[in-house]
């Protein structure tokens, strides 16, 4: 068994509490200049999803009526993407699905709203989000995500 010497020249070295406090301190430092960066940036994450999910739902719309002549009407929704449907107008040439799965839910977890016609697109059709708050209308994180253009007020 190895003995050890206690000797004065040799203290233990450790971190003084002074030592302890500046480090803290200078993590509370950056820690409060760096955290505001990324606050917000889970609301930039979900709106960009919800961008994504209805420019690939778009997608799917446009080769469903690529084939049929016409896109899906507000009753048929959704679903004609991924099955024929018994719904008029019945499509002639459905080659679908033009989906692999389910229109997601958007990312607050509420459901895409489509519009046959469109009342924004009126060549076409409207898709959108209702945003964080679930509501038509708001701004800011609260704003509806659309695939047309917002009129300036």
């Amino acid at each position: 068994m190895i003995k050890q010497r206690y000797d004065e020249n040799n203290k233990s070295k450790g971190f003084t509490l002074i030592e302890i406090i500046t480090v803290i301190a200078i993590i509370a430092i950056l820690a409060a200049v760096v955290a505001p960066r990324f606050v917000g940036r889970t609301e930039d994450a979900r709106i960009a999803a919800a961008k994504a999910d209805i420019a690939a739902i778009e997608t799917a719309l446009d080769a469903y009526e690529a084939d049929n002549g016409n896109y899906p009407t507000s009753e048929q929704g959704f679903d004609a993407l991924l099955n024929i449907t018994n719904i008029p107008p019945v499509p002639t040439n459905w080659k679908g699905p033009y989906l692999k799965k389910r229109v997601p839910k958007d990312p607050w977890g509420n459901p895409y709203v489509y519009v046959y016609p469109g009342t924004n697109n009126t060549t076409s059709y409207d898709i959108y989000s209702l945003g964080r708050d679930g509501k038509e209308g708001g701004t800011g994180p609260d704003a509806d995500i659309t695939n047309w253009i917002a009129a300036e007020n």
